[in-house]
């Protein structure tokens, strides 16, 4: 057996995502948490048919030992991000490996290589591939599958990234709700008052037939209310459009909600279903016979008792008021009345102490945790 690690570029060529992909069912081979994403939806991320690319450059590798691929990793240069920022930043995802520090080490290498070439100074992620999209490494939480569209990987790549020099540069939270303890009759007076002190603001659930005219409010309000968050790069339309497509299917009646002013939307709060539990039998694919049990769900015949609140976000000029809280409140008390028993809100930052402190008000529990880790390349 060879002690040796070949580096191997790849494309963005079909064939070479289907190869990079792959990697991850060797790793997760038996774990009982991991989730293989729908190939099919994955793979639209690496084509030239996401908008992102019309302003970042990615780079793809896999590695390879006594002719198998046991490791791989992504490189990714964003002009958006690097032009407003003075330490150009080459950001690293979809890493996966086998726990040997030589290994991680060389898909490291590729990368920092490639960072430097195009004048990055450090390195930043886990970013699958930004912000936007699924992000961090988990270092707390390993007892548990994920949530529906949040990371999962073995604990020992915590080990390996610190020994290869990685630092923490921001924790991500996920808090826990379990929605049959919640005291929604203490926190609906809450919301009550916030609402008697801005009648201004409307609350209100968006319905399935109005549902592309209201993707079009939010995007006008989406980067407004998360362009002061760490990290941020604002989203072109075109990469809103993309994203918006991407989770239409998903999207369930009573679980996106608007925060209205007159004509004008000042803020919304998306949550989703928990496909993980019924999508894990896939194992990616969608051409299987485990797809009869995941359909009821995915066609909304039938409900799933957990969900993830993807995002809560106000405009700037509607902050500090309360109104994330009251909203929040109002979409749980819909999702309870629905049949869900607990949700999981994420991914908030470790210092956004506004949003961490409704959390804990509403009986969260930060249950697991998520790290983005930076080195000089």
């Amino acid at each position: 057996m060879s002690n040796t690690f070949e580096v191997i570029s790849l494309s963005r060529s079909s064939r070479d995502i289907d190869r990079f992909m792959k990697v991850s069912y060797g790793i997760y081979a038996g774990d009982p948490y991991w989730v293989a994403p729908l190939l099919m939806d994955l793979k639209k991320v690496f084509l030239d048919s996401n908008p992102l690319f019309e302003h970042a450059r990615m780079q793809l590798w896999v590695l390879r030992k006594d002719g198998r691929d046991v490791g791989r990793i992504a490189g990714l240069f964003d002009d958006f991000h690097n032009q407003s920022r003075p330490d150009k930043t080459v950001f690293f995802g979809f890493f996966e490996c086998v726990d040997d520090i030589n290994a991680a080490r060389t898909l490291f290498d590729a990368v920092s290589a490639w960072g430097r070439q195009l004048g990055a100074a450090k390195m930043l992620g886990p970013m699958n591939p930004t912000t936007n999209d699924e992000c961090g490494l988990l270092v707390k939480g390993f007892d548990s599958m994920p949530v529906f569209m949040m990371p999962y990987n073995p604990s020992y790549y915590v080990g390996l990234m610190e020994g290869l020099g990685f630092v923490k540069a921001k924790d991500l939270l996920a808090f826990h709700l379990n929605l049959d303890v919640v005291p929604l009759a203490r926190l609906s007076r809450i919301a009550q008052k916030v609402q008697q002190r801005h009648p201004e603001v409307l609350f209100r659930a968006v319905k399935k037939k109005e549902l592309d005219q209201v993707l079009e409010r939010i995007k006008q309000v989406y980067n407004d209310a998360w362009e002061e968050n760490w990290g941020f790069v604002p989203m072109t339309v075109k990469e809103m459009d993309f994203m918006a497509e991407r989770l239409k299917p998903m999207m369930v009646e009573g679980l996106l909600w608007l925060a209205e002013v007159g004509p004008k939307t000042v803020g919304f709060l998306l949550t989703l279903p928990d496909y993980n539990p019924v999508m894990q039998p896939l194992k990616g694919k969608l051409l299987t016979p485990a797809i009869f049990g995941f359909l009821p769900y995915m066609l909304h015949w039938k409900k799933l008792p957990r969900a993830r609140v993807l995002t809560l976000g106000i405009t700037k000029e509607y902050r500090n008021k309360g109104l994330e809280s009251a909203m929040l409140i109002e979409g749980m008390k819909v999702a309870v009345a629905s049949g869900l028993r607990e949700a999981e809100a994420s991914w908030i930052l470790e210092d956004n102490h506004r949003m961490t402190r409704v959390m804990e008000a509403i009986g969260g529990n930060p249950y697991k945790v998520y790290r983005l880790y930076d080195r000089a390349v």
